[in-house]
């Protein structure tokens, strides 16, 4: 979706979210389709991608970048199937934690893309969206095609999100959270990969709009920023969201 899809009418919740506590209005993915842009957040290149298909990269990521900082991560990826290291492009299931049943596409979950991750136990840190634990020090949540709303309306996506993040604010980790919701790519080919709603909260944070340019390299520079990390890529030259931050 284009950010200019997301409104109070759209998704109450999550624009209401935005509202109460922060927004970063000029937002941009990177390109099309979805998969570079996730590969973009997750290592700070697109690696040469230029579809969804399969690819299985030898290179760094912020998975090898937090283990080998002894940070716990994880993602949580809505109908993955649980045990053993599901590497297929697609799976279908019943309901997994918060929404309705749907499909895992491997293409929403850029850690997969990396054979840190596929050939090794790191493998283990990729699990179904029931097994949330909000007490990693990066988690990363991937709704399935219909909650996402890939296959399905705003209001069902709207309604995931209502679901699931009262678990991210009740937990006793939510003192000292950045909560980052966003899209992979919008609509246009503005800035590469159209304008995307990109909402973000902490505890203590109250209606930040931000008219900064950011883009999926910034969020990863801000996460690197925030555990101490070396920077991956572009996103060494990308503006962190440092506006939201204590």
């Amino acid at each position: 979706r284009e950010a200019s899809a997301i409104t109070g009418s759209t998704m109450p919740y999550l624009f209401g979210l935005s509202e109460t506590y922060g927004r970063a209005d000029q937002f941009y993915a990177v390109t099309h389709p979805s998969l570079p842009n996730y590969l973009a957040f997750w290592s700070g290149s697109t690696q040469g991608v230029t579809d969804d298909g399969i690819h299985d990269l030898a290179t760094a990521s912020l998975s090898s970048q937090l283990a080998a900082a002894g940070r716990s991560w994880r993602t949580y990826a809505q109908d993955y199937p649980a045990g053993g290291c599901n590497t297929g492009g697609s799976y279908s299931g019943g309901v997994d934690g918060p929404g309705v049943a749907g499909t895992y596409a491997r293409k929403h979950n850029p850690a997969m893309s990396f054979t840190f991750v596929s050939g090794s136990g790191q493998c283990a840190n990729i699990q179904p969206l029931g097994r949330f634990d909000p007490g990693v020090n990066v988690a990363f949540v991937v709704p399935n095609l219909c909650n996402d709303m890939h296959d399905c309306s705003a209001a069902q996506g709207d309604a995931f999100l209502r679901a699931f993040l009262p678990k991210v604010f009740a937990a006793p980790e939510w003192a000292h959270t950045l909560l980052v919701v966003s899209f992979d790519e919008g609509s246009t080919n503005v800035n590469g990969g159209g304008r995307v709603f990109t909402m973000v909260a902490r505890k203590g944070l109250a209606g930040v709009v931000s008219t900064t340019m950011h883009d999926h390299y910034g969020l990863l520079r801000t996460i690197e920023d925030i555990f101490g990390l070396p920077c991956l890529g572009a996103s060494c030259g990308a503006t962190p969201l440092t506006e939201f931050l204590p």
